[in-house]
């Protein structure tokens, strides 16, 4: 992803989403723990961590060698509510929505302590700056759209001679149009976003069925460009890079994927220019 700016190094992003995680699925926790052999500059959350309220220790346990790297996250719906039973038809809705409730039930403090506590940017309706080998990689992003719980934040003032960030980075976990147009509206250079499971059920040759919120079923996953009336020409100063991850797992009420492979995603940002 050219997003850098002219003469800027490479930065790798490991962007993680959508785990879905419930303690037997032991496989997918030692493949997340595998992901640190990656050898990140940082790592991004994207939220969708839990799918049940004995996940958390499961859950530290394969993030554990990916929390010694830089990083910063959001929060999904499945961070604060755990997944309930639906109708099986609601999936083929496009923005298939249920009634939200009011108290949430899973273990999402001492998940974001934990993280906090490790070095990462809580993200959570806030900006924040990591700094990566030497560069300040600035940050904003909105808790879950989904939920209707975004608040995108204030634009902060840049402290005497402070440096220019290397990377201006949006972050959220569902990728609604009204969070993406407030994130390129505010000069980030890229956009990162999951919960669309990539449509979780594909057609080959055409792709997702729906994205589960209201972008449009092209951008369901991969490197797009925001915004712009076709999704595979990012680019130009009136676009913003934008990767939707696929996720890693689902709704242990769904638990079925067709031709959209699980998938956690390393991101090289390379200087503008260079591809």
């Amino acid at each position: 992803m050219p997003a850098l700016a002219p003469g800027e190094r490479e930065l790798r992003v490991l962007h993680v989403s959508d785990l879905h995680l419930i303690p037997s699925q032991r496989r997918k926790i030692e493949w997340v723990r595998s992901l640190a052999a990656l050898e990140p500059d940082l790592v991004i959350d994207t939220g969708d961590n839990l799918a049940g309220h004995d996940a958390l220790d499961p859950l530290l346990h394969a993030l554990e060698p990916l929390l010694e790297f830089p990083g910063a996250f959001v929060l999904g719906s499945n961070d604060y509510y755990s997944p309930t039973f639906k109708n099986p038809a609601r999936y083929l809705l496009p923005d298939a929505r249920g009634p939200v409730r009011s108290t949430p039930d899973l273990p999402w403090e001492p998940m974001v302590a934990a993280m906090r506590d490790a070095g990462w940017a809580d993200l959570t309706n806030r900006r924040d700056a990591v700094v990566v080998r030497g560069r300040r990689i600035d940050l904003a992003g909105v808790d879950d759209p989904h939920l209707d719980r975004d608040e995108f934040p204030a634009p902060s003032a840049p402290s005497p001679g402070e440096d220019t960030a290397a990377l201006r980075l949006g972050v959220t976990h569902a990728p609604y149009t009204r969070v993406l147009d407030r994130m390129h509206a505010d000069g980030a250079d890229a956009i990162i976003a999951g919960h669309t499971h990539g449509g979780q059920l594909c057609l080959p040759g055409y792709g997702a069925l729906v994205t589960n919120c209201d972008i449009d079923r092209r951008r369901a996953k991969g490197l797009h460009g925001w915004p712009g009336a076709r999704p595979d020409a990012p680019g130009g100063e009136d676009s913003t890079w934008l990767h939707v991850s696929a996720g890693a797992g689902t709704s242990p009420y769904a638990p079925v994927r067709f031709a959209c492979r699980p998938e956690a995603t390393l991101v090289t940002f390379t200087a503008r220019g260079r591809i």
